[in-house]
């Protein structure tokens, strides 16, 4: 394990706040099944959409949907307002709100994981997740899925990412496509580029790998690659990423020494675990990948809710 690029984090702790809105911080209700967000809503009695739409924002202030199966969007009943006119069948829905910014914020109505018959949602092959053949697993299952279409593909899940940054990279002809991302990931994310731009770095993160299909996942399973049989990317919490400002497709160099390496990787390892020390809400595992032929070095992250290091 790699330990040298934790102590720049302790630093970087320091800079990276955490906002309270109305008295419900606004990663109260990141990563939270709709249900449950439906109740910490229902606690802040009285909130008009004005107060209830910057906690939706995470806590980066970034995000840009919320989402839910219809049957839970439904039953929102203190942000009713927020889908006036919509119905929320599975797909994508613009709310005609507007951000901070500017920008539309979207409803995505999931597909109820109970809809998957065998190992295919609508033609879509997604295979077994591992408690789904009995195996044991300390994750829980996927509440539903994105219906991803070449229409929608580019809705913005947040400031800086849209579906198609984490759609599995198989079944390239295939539509509609099937996608599980958690909230909590894209804010910590967000929150990753925000420390970088505030330490003057390049800022733009490219996600190399986001969900994985279990079927595609267990294509690679190898412990001297590095991906796992329940690998957190099955459960929508998990990005490897790197910083591409230039548009290379390659590791920018983040430490200022002239070269891109693993050091750079560490350094933006670094930069997310301070995040997660400022937001120990969103701890989860960060590991670092030195480059090979095939690819530059990259930083996984997710928001498992333990720390993992590796």
């Amino acid at each position: 394990m790699q330990r040298s690029w934790i102590g720049r984090a302790r630093h970087v702790a320091t800079a990276v706040g955490m906002t309270c809105v109305a008295g419900l911080s606004a990663a109260a209700l990141v990563g939270m099944s709709a249900p449950r967000y439906a109740a910490a809503v229902d606690a802040t009695d009285g909130d008009s959409t004005d107060a209830i739409l910057p906690r939706l924002l995470g806590r980066s202030g970034k995000l840009r949907a919320i989402q839910g199966t219809p049957d839970a969007i439904r039953g929102l009943p203190m942000v009713s307002s927020l889908f006036e006119g919509v119905d929320p069948t599975p797909g994508v829905h613009d709310l005609g709100l507007s951000t901070p910014d500017g920008e539309s914020f979207f409803v995505l109505a999931l597909i109820p994981f109970e809809n998957k018959r065998g190992a295919r949602v609508d033609g879509y092959n997604i295979g077994f997740w591992p408690s789904e053949r009995g195996r044991q697993s300390r994750y829980d299952l996927p509440e539903g899925f994105i219906q991803v279409t070449a229409e929608n593909q580019f809705t913005p899940l947040s400031k800086s990412f849209r579906l198609t940054d984490f759609i599995t990279h198989d079944q390239r002809q295939v539509w509609p496509k099937m996608l599980v991302i958690q909230p909590r990931l894209i804010d910590k994310l967000e929150l990753v580029a925000l420390e970088l731009e505030r330490l003057g770095k390049p800022s733009t993160l490219r996600v190399m790998s986001g969900f994985r299909t279990p079927q595609y996942n267990a294509r690679g399973v190898c412990r001297r690659c590095g991906r796992a049989k329940d690998s957190r990317h099955m459960y929508g919490d998990a990005a490897d990423i790197l910083v591409d400002a230039d548009g290379d497709g390659r590791m920018d160099d983040l430490n200022g020494d002239g070269r891109v390496n693993i050091k750079d990787a560490r350094f933006l390892a670094s930069v997310a675990d301070g995040v997660e020390l400022a937001h120990p809400d969103l701890i989860g595992g960060i590991g670092v990948y030195k480059p090979t032929r095939a690819h530059g070095p990259f930083v996984h992250i997710d928001a498992r809710g333990f720390a993992a290091r590796w």
